[in-house]
């Protein structure tokens, strides 16, 4: 992709559009909103495909990353407009969606809670909040009544805990 491949994008994408959906889905539940944001996402991993560094993280986890970031910036834009309604569209299944991928999905999402369960009960709000509710840091802060750095540390620690299950 990084090499400008549009057969190698469209091949990330058959393997990743599902579980990427789920992530926008999760902070924007309006599909329309959600489907806005994946289709945004593909665009900067598009634009970004030369910046990925495999040193940092796994492919998944920085295209999670950039649908996170997607989806919360839409949510903040969305949070500050006055919202017109939408007009119904067509559902169109996904042709790629099958038995398989559904349960290789939910057997993830079974990891994923049960490694949440292990972690402190602030430190994991803090994960939900960020990266399944679309909060800023500085918001959690702020909630918290605790200061940025030590949120910021706490969140850092919980993801590397977290990272530490998963593997």
């Amino acid at each position: 992709m990084a090499a400008g491949d549009a057969r190698a994008l469209e091949r990330v994408y058959r393997l990743t559009s599902a579980k990427l959906f789920g992530v926008c889905l999760r902070i924007l539940p309006d599909r329309n909103h959600a489907e806005e944001a994946l289709q945004e996402t593909y665009l900067s991993i598009w634009r970004r495909a030369g910046t990925f560094d495999s040193a940092r993280g796994t492919a998944m986890t920085w295209l999670m990353t950039l649908a996170r970031n997607c989806a919360v910036d839409r949510h903040r834009v969305l949070a500050r407009s006055p919202q017109l309604p939408m007009p119904e569209t067509f559902e169109i299944a996904d042709p790629d969606a099958d038995l398989f991928a559904a349960t290789l999905a939910e057997d993830e999402r079974r990891q994923l809670h049960a490694c949440l369960g292990q972690l402190e009960e602030m430190d994991r709000s803090f994960l939900v909040a960020a990266f399944f509710e679309g909060s800023s840091y500085p918001e959690l802060a702020g909630r918290v009544a605790m200061p940025l750095p030590t949120v910021k540390s706490r969140i850092r620690r919980a993801l590397l805990k977290l990272r530490g299950c998963l593997s």
